[in-house]
């Protein structure tokens, strides 16, 4: 499971209680489990929190603002520590958020049914051998 210290599971409870609107509307959806999925709101990872988590489908989901551009590199860090956690970070503009939520929430869950595929499945047999084409 992921998670963090002491101190940065206390800054996430406190940044529960501040969300931003985006944040706040995003959460509304997500938290009635679309897809039969669970999200994580203001979730401790390590040394970082995420704005949103499905754990199931290991997808970190961050709300970017209009100070973003000023935390690229802070957020490729952060992107880079998840992905070596094996978890995908899926970056959402605040814009967006506001202007079309239905179009975000189809964006996540195709994000989360295609993290959620195994690389192969078991019912299909064994994987073919390396470097021999499926196509034939």
């Amino acid at each position: 499971m992921l998670s963090g210290p002491g101190a940065t599971i206390g800054k996430a409870r406190q940044l529960r209680r501040k969300m931003s609107l985006p944040e706040v509307i995003l959460w509304n959806e997500l938290r009635r489990r679309p897809a039969g999925l669970k999200f994580r709101r203001q979730h401790p990872a390590g040394p970082y929190i995420l704005d949103f988590a499905c754990l199931t489908t290991r997808l970190a989901i961050e709300i970017d603002g209009s100070g973003h551009d000023l935390r690229s590199h802070h957020d490729e860090a952060r992107d880079e520590w998840l992905a070596n956690q094996g978890f995908l970070t899926m970056r959402i503009a605040a814009n967006d958020v506001l202007r079309d939520l239905d179009a975000v929430m189809r964006g996540i869950l195709a994000r989360c049914q295609t993290a959620a595929q195994p690389l192969h499945q078991p019912a299909a047999g064994p994987p073919p051998p390396a470097g021999e084409d499926l196509a034939g």
